[in-house]
């Protein structure tokens, strides 16, 4: 046993069979996290409502781990348009409201098919 646990939380999965995210020790690293709707199993058709649904996952898997926002250290974005990048930030700033104390940030093209206009993975240190 390597002492590593599979996260997972309801309403979200991937349709290939690995878990939202993985912790060992009090490091937790999520796979990919769209913005589908948890109720409804579906993306809906604006950036803004998958980037709440998104960032919503994040802090569930976050929650479901044993830790919280404030244990992020790194997340990476990919969005379709890179120019869009006012739902973001306003969730952003929401989920990060001090300046003092944001995770860093990476956002990249995201090139794949489907309908996901944003896509995002997390590093997290759990404190707890």
């Amino acid at each position: 046993m390597t002492g590593r646990q599979s996260v997972n939380i309801p309403g979200f999965k991937h349709v290939n069979p690995i878990p939202n995210a993985s912790r060992i020790g009090n490091l937790l690293m999520s796979g990919v996290v769209n913005g589908v709707d948890s109720e409804t199993g579906q993306l809906p058709p604006t950036l803004k409502e998958q980037c709440a649904n998104m960032f919503g996952h994040v802090h569930s898997i976050l929650k479901a781990a044993g830790g919280d926002l404030e244990d992020i250290i790194k997340m990476t974005v990919w969005m379709k348009d890179m120019g869009d990048r006012a739902p973001l930030n306003e969730e952003w700033l929401k989920f990060f409201p001090d300046a003092n104390s944001r995770p860093a940030r990476h956002v990249m093209p995201h090139a794949g098919g489907g309908a996901a206009l944003i896509l995002c993975d997390v590093t997290a240190v759990l404190r707890s």
